[in-house]
């Protein structure tokens, strides 16, 4: 399975022909059908955490020889995706970490307020109030906003050791990566990362604020990405190690 989570923006030569459903495994996945001039040959990916299915073609490929593609690699989709858990979904009674520390989720229906972080006799909790139906989509906004505050203030911090500035910080739902930086020094994080050991969040910052000077992933970057954090190696041992257990939580 392909994880790609430090790739890279630029311009972008890719054209999205078609979306649809693909059954395999026993699961119904969104298929994506993506058209690249600088492609030579179809590739099929499986998005982390077995969220999705991309097939990435050539242009002027037929629609019957991307069936016939699929069909030949049906065997190999069941065989990788019988090892990615199903999607665990966000409810009560559960665990999700924060910063990589397990927090118990807990439904409070009969108050008002959001979601509150507290860590008591029983350990680290996230107590969501309100319509039980609100619940996953009120412990992703306290992702987003953690992340938020986080992310800016190590983005700035980065941003100041390197003396380049960003134009702007965004957070997205990817599947495909984690961060990203443009050429116009945009850059781009997954909320998702919230869900990381803290030195991996600052990690994935390091990267993408180190690509602000090094517009690649050659010895120059990488040295760049060390200084500004050390433990650059371990950090992304882990992330490819347990990315893909993090991108398969169900927050919709």
């Amino acid at each position: 399975m392909s994880f790609g989570f430090l790739k890279r923006w630029s311009d972008d030569p890719r054209t999205a022909l078609g979306e649809r459903t693909h059954d395999v495994a026993g699961r119904t996945l969104s298929l994506r059908i993506v058209e690249n001039e600088r492609a030579r040959r179809l590739t099929l990916r499986i998005d982390a955490g077995g969220r999705g299915l991309r097939i990435t073609v050539p242009p002027g490929v037929a629609g019957g020889e991307v069936e016939r593609f699929l069909s030949r690699h049906q065997g190999w989709l069941e065989q990788r995706l019988s090892k990615v858990p199903d999607r665990p979904q966000v409810r009560p009674g559960i665990k999700i970490p924060v910063r990589g520390v397990a927090h118990l989720i807990i439904h409070e229906p009969g108050a008002r307020g959001t979601v509150t972080q507290i860590i008591d006799a029983d350990g680290p909790k996230l107590t969501v109030f309100g319509d039980r139906r609100h619940l996953a989509r009120r412990v992703a906004d306290f992702l987003k906003r953690e992340a938020k505050r986080d992310i800016d203030a190590l983005v700035a911090k980065h941003t100041e050791t390197v003396g380049r500035r960003a134009k702007a910080v965004r957070f997205r739902d990817t599947t495909s990566r984690w961060g990203s930086c443009t050429a116009d020094g945009s850059l781009s994080f997954s909320w998702r990362i919230m869900m990381a050991p803290a030195p991996v969040i600052d990690y994935l910052v390091a990267h993408e604020v180190a690509h602000l000077k090094e517009m690649n992933h050659g010895p120059k970057f990488w040295k760049l990405c060390t200084e500004l954090c050390p433990d650059t190696e371990r950090c992304k041992a882990w992330l490819k190690r347990n990315g893909s257990a993090l991108q398969a939580i169900a927050f919709d």
